[in-house]
């Protein structure tokens, strides 16, 4: 972890501290923001290029659905929705699972099977706490929040599996059976694709993770917000909803909704590019949705009723293929655009992006000091760039790990659009040039 006492992002010294509250860290794209503010970002009147964003770009794409840009509230979704969320989305929700995945399948999931939450990470603060006591499996390297997610409840012991770039960054079944039963995991939190590598569990490989959930009651926790951001073909065993949109998830391997211990988290953020409205789902078995809707009356008391309303018309399967293959043809191409231009500045892409919108970075064939992710960040700044240093990837809940990780790699983001990256990544040719 990193950690520096850091302005507040106003600038204004945040003081002592106050009797009765710890310190949280500013880690992962929090730390990276206030670092940027406090060198001038959103104040100086200068063009910034965020590559470090977390969320896609949100204007109209070519042949993308027309956007929302207006919303009309009905006077009757002025009070509060139900902590589980409406039922017209509970239900689009789980008719639209049915649809892409679970076609001719006897079990299907249903309004009972789905709880609407506030956002990605209220949702999976509403998984966190209605665990019980127990040991949980992570991945590292994985999304920086799960670290501040996984320190704050004390319930469960987090525990380390690490995946390395020789081996794709990715998990085989014998490496989770082996880590099930060795380390007693009772669940395995992870994102897929994965949020930094960008990497893409799917097909037969997903079914076997579906399969080792359900053969050693171990709870599969499946952060799928990137799953509409796809860019290898299918394998023979995965079965397309269209030749032009594929989409991934584990419930399209599930046998028994109910039975089989798989949570799947999803939402508007990324898949529908919708970050703002705050809208996100928890899809499992009912006993599970009935304790993290319990979970949610006092952590956050439901969503939006408005933007829950208008989501509905969003989830139609046909605008729904629209918007991923809109998505999936322009994210391509900026794709390919930043990884040939950071491997043709030195920058190494071990394995490039099969899903999500980032690309993982390893610095250490650049001149010290850019071969140090922060570094690298830290000099990025001066030139009004924002990347996301590696390190903070490193997930280490209640920095139990005296040595982090990742220290000569970065994560840049393809989410912005591609003037901005074309700019962005002109000044960091010019600053790696200025070191050579």
């Amino acid at each position: 972890m990193i950690e520096e006492v850091l302005p507040t992002a106003t600038g204004v010294d945040p003081g002592p501290e106050t009797p009765g509250f710890r310190r949280v860290p500013r880690t992962g794209v929090i730390y990276v923001m206030h670092r940027a503010a406090a060198a001038g970002h959103g104040s100086d009147g200068r063009t910034w290029y965020n590559l470090g964003q977390g969320s896609p770009e949100v204007d109209d794409l070519p042949g993308a659905p027309p956007r929302r840009n207006e919303l009309h509230i009905d006077p009757r979704r002025q009070t509060y929705a139900p902590v589980d969320g409406t039922c017209e989305l509970r239900d689009r929700v789980a008719e639209l699972y049915n649809f892409l995945y679970r076609r001719n399948k006897r079990s299907q999931y249903a309004r009972e099977n789905v709880s609407i939450a506030p956002g990605g990470r209220p949702a999976m603060t509403r998984i966190a706490a209605a665990m019980g006591e127990m040991n949980l499996g992570h991945f590292i390297p994985d999304y920086t929040a799960y670290e501040e997610l996984l320190t704050a409840f004390k319930g469960f012991i987090p525990i380390p599996i690490l995946l390395d770039a020789a081996h794709g960054y990715r998990a085989s079944r014998r490496l989770l059976e082996k880590e099930i039963v060795g380390r007693g995991l009772s669940a395995l939190w992870c994102s897929n694709p994965c949020n930094p590598t960008g990497q893409l569990v799917e097909g037969d490989l997903l079914a076997e993770w579906v399969g080792v959930a359900r053969d050693n009651a171990c709870t599969f926790i499946l952060d799928e917000f990137y799953s509409h951001y796809i860019y290898t073909p299918a394998p023979g065993s995965c079965t397309q909803i269209a030749d032009t949109a594929r989409m991934v998830s584990a419930a399209a391997h599930v046998d028994d909704v109910n039975r089989d211990p798989v949570i799947l988290v999803d939402g508007l953020t990324k898949n529908w590019r919708y970050p703002g409205w705050r809208v996100s789902w928890i899809v499992g078995p009912v006993n599970v949705i009935d304790r993290v809707t319990s979970a949610g009356s006092f952590l956050d008391g439901g969503g939006n009723h408005p933007f829950q309303e208008a989501a509905v018309p969003l989830l139609e399967p046909e605008l729904v293929l629209q918007e991923t293959q809109a998505i999936q043809t322009e994210f391509a191409r900026k794709r390919r655009f930043l990884v040939d231009r950071l491997r043709g500045l030195g920058i190494e892409v071990e394995h490039e992006p099969s899903g999500a919108f980032y690309v993982w970075g390893n610095l250490a064939g650049l001149p010290a000091p850019l071969n140090d992710g922060i570094e690298f960040f830290k000099a990025l700044l001066q030139v009004q760039v924002i990347t996301v240093p590696g390190v903070f990837f490193d997930v280490n809940p209640g920095q139990r790990r005296r040595n982090a990780r990742y220290h000569s790699y970065c994560r840049l983001s393809f989410g912005p659009s591609m003037e901005t990256l074309e700019r962005g990544m002109e000044r960091i040719a010019k600053l790696i040039r200025s070191h050579t």
